[in-house]
């Protein structure tokens, strides 16, 4: 990665929120860069003002306040830093005025056409619709939807190099047909990206090359093994720059400011969890819960993934999580007695005023409730989008040919997961930590020896945008302020369903300083082992014959695990998490597990 500046000491970064500009203050103290100070206001690029850099330069005001640094000369940034006056560089994150908006098109709905789709998600786009040659649409519906959708942008896909012709050629004759006008700068050619079999490329140039802005990159598809969804990310990323960032108001002006290119908040928060997992040679699962919408990222090796669940959030979307969830689902997480209607109502209480915080106890633990079975259908879809290539020819054993599990085919293995994030106000601002841990331990269920962390104030998007041009600025604060590691999860792997009080494992942990605890554990059970944040131990797990922590069934372990504000959890209730049918006995469950963690104090 280009490192273009390696004498930072004051750098000032914001996040362009659809609501709230948040812009934080890093400076070096020491040879070590923190974060010191922060500072919020609303976003302005909707009327009244329509103009983004009022927003930005009131985050900046609160800033100056609070750290006693000038950093405005009027509305201009000063810079160089020279002692406590300016800053040396300026970046910035946006996803105001809704975030990019594209759609995609391939030629096959499971193949190219989820390639194209990748691709976009990884540049941080929310997919509006996928439209393949195969979707079972006819004609005139895939024009009338290109057409109505009014997209910042298309991502037109298919066909490996030298494959097929005529489904390519049909898509961007469609993309023609339907004329489309962007949603910002009606005065300007839409994007397209065309990213398909090159030798198509003439052909698609007479077609789109005077009605839209065209735009040529490598084929994200070369050959069914292969993807090359790099090129593709890097020209959408430009693009929205160039275009859809240019017609939004203010941000021209905004783009004169930085001395980094301005990222979609989402493939900056991509970047950060790529840096650290490529540096720490791990591989990271993050997801960021919001009122609208719920992001998920993923890194395994050198593959990276993000999907964004549109209609999965906590405030806005509530209704949502609760129409794909179903309302037993959310009930089963309830840790107290409560009607049906009197939970629905609850729900949509919510939606109609969606900026309320809860009140009560009973209110804090729905919201909490709620949050499981959104994070858990986000991951769900994650999953399923996150796998290997379709088309690809491989050998399969009689087990895997007698599955029909699609979820088998994902990469994301949860074995395999060293370090779960989460960010988001319902976990970075629970008020206890052990909910945070709590929830994502519900909703993700993670398997083996697994670190969960929460993002302490979503500072990830300014540190993805800061690791483009200063991985060290970025990672170190990424790891001393913005990560605070909630402990460690060890739990049984995805296996039969055992007995409630049948002997399910022992442990050995060997404390700093010696000192060594025993213990045995019944399923269906929690159990907090308290170790501080910067302290680690060594651990032998031992399961029973029929259970397995990650290495078969009856083998024993040895692991070091990593302390945290909760500690060490061991979670012997299963893979999958299953809850008693009878309410009394659910209930007496959930208060059990929370009891356990201390999750809600008398």
């Amino acid at each position: 990665m280009e490192q273009r500046y390696t004498d930072l000491n004051v750098i000032i970064a914001t996040d362009c929120g659809s609501t709230t500009t948040k812009a934080i203050l890093i400076e070096k103290k020491d040879g070590v860069y923190r974060q010191t100070f922060r500072g919020e206001s609303p976003t302005t690029v909707e009327a009244p003002f329509e103009d983004v850099t009022r927003g930005v330069l009131n985050a900046f005001a609160e800033v100056e306040e609070l750290s006693g640094r000038k950093i405005l000369d009027g509305e201009k940034i000063i810079t160089p830093a020279s002692g406590n006056v300016g800053v040396d560089i300026y970046v910035s994150t946006s996803s105001a005025g809704g975030g990019l908006q594209m759609m995609v098109a391939g030629a096959v709905k499971t193949m190219t056409a989820e390639s194209a789709q990748r691709a976009a998600l990884g540049a941080g786009a929310i997919v509006m619709d996928v439209i393949a040659s195969n979707d079972k649409r006819l004609p005139h519906e895939k024009i009338d939807r290109i057409r109505h959708l009014r997209p910042d942008m298309i991502l037109l896909s298919g066909g490996t190099d030298g494959g097929t012709v005529t489904h390519v050629v049909e898509l961007a004759e469609y993309i023609a047909a339907a004329n489309p006008k962007p949603r910002l700068g009606m005065s300007f050619l839409l994007p397209i990206v065309y990213a398909g079999n090159k030798d198509v490329r003439q052909k698609i140039i007479e077609i789109l090359g005077e009605k839209t802005s065209l735009h040529i990159t490598e084929n994200l598809r070369p050959t069914l093994e292969r993807e090359n969804l790099f090129p593709a990310r890097q020209e959408i990323q430009k693009l929205f720059l160039e275009h859809v960032m240019a017609q939004a108001p203010g941000y021209k002006t905004l783009m004169t400011w930085t001395g980094a290119p301005i990222m979609p908040t989402p493939a900056a928060v991509g970047l950060i969890m790529q840096t650290i997992a490529k540096r720490d040679n791990i591989n990271v699962v993050g997801v960021d819960i919001g009122g609208a919408t719920t992001d998920v990222f993923s890194v395994y090796g050198e593959v990276f993934n993000r999907t964004v669940s549109a209609n999965l959030g906590m405030s806005y979307s509530v209704s949502n999580v609760l129409a794909e969830a179903g309302l037993q689902n959310i009930l089963r997480w309830m840790p107290f007695d409560i009607g049906e209607s009197d939970l629905r109502n609850r729900i949509k209480n919510k939606m109609i005023r969606p900026t309320t915080i809860p009140q009560t106890l009973d209110e804090l633990k729905i919201e909490q409730a709620l949050s499981r079975e959104a994070l858990r259908l986000s991951f769900d879809q994650h999953k399923s989008l996150a796998v290997g290539l379709r088309g690809v020819q491989r050998e399969r054993d009689i087990s895997e040919a007698l599955q029909q599990d699609v979820s088998a085919e994902t990469i994301v293995d949860l074995l395999k997961l060293d370090l779960l994030v989460g960010s988001g106000g319902v976990l970075s601002h629970a008020p206890r930590r052990a909910q945070s841990m709590l929830m994502m331990i519900d909703a993700f269920q993670p398997e083996g020896i697994t670190r969960i962390a929460v993002d302490s104030i979503f500072m990830m998007p300014h540190l993805g945008v800061l690791s483009s041009i200063n991985e060290k600025a970025a990672t170190e604060v990424f790891m001393k302020d913005c990560l605070i590691h909630l402990g460690t999860c060890v739990s049984l792997a995805k296996s039969r369903t055992g007995k409630a009080g049948e002997a399910c494992l022992s442990y050995k942990i060997t404390l700093p300083g010696g000192k060594t605890r025993e213990e045995s554990m019944p399923f269906g059970d929690l159990r907090v082992i308290p170790l501080d944040i910067n302290e680690t131990a060594e651990m032998e797990i031992s399961p029973s014959k029929n259970y397995d922590v990650g290495k078969g069934k009856g083998k024993a372990i040895t692991a070091h695990v990593h302390g945290g504000i909760v500690g060490i959890v061991i979670d012997t209730r299963g893979r999958p998490v299953v809850l008693a049918k009878d309410k009394t006995s659910r209930v007496e469950q959930l208060k059990k597990w929370t009891q356990a963690l201390d999750a809600y104090p008398q």
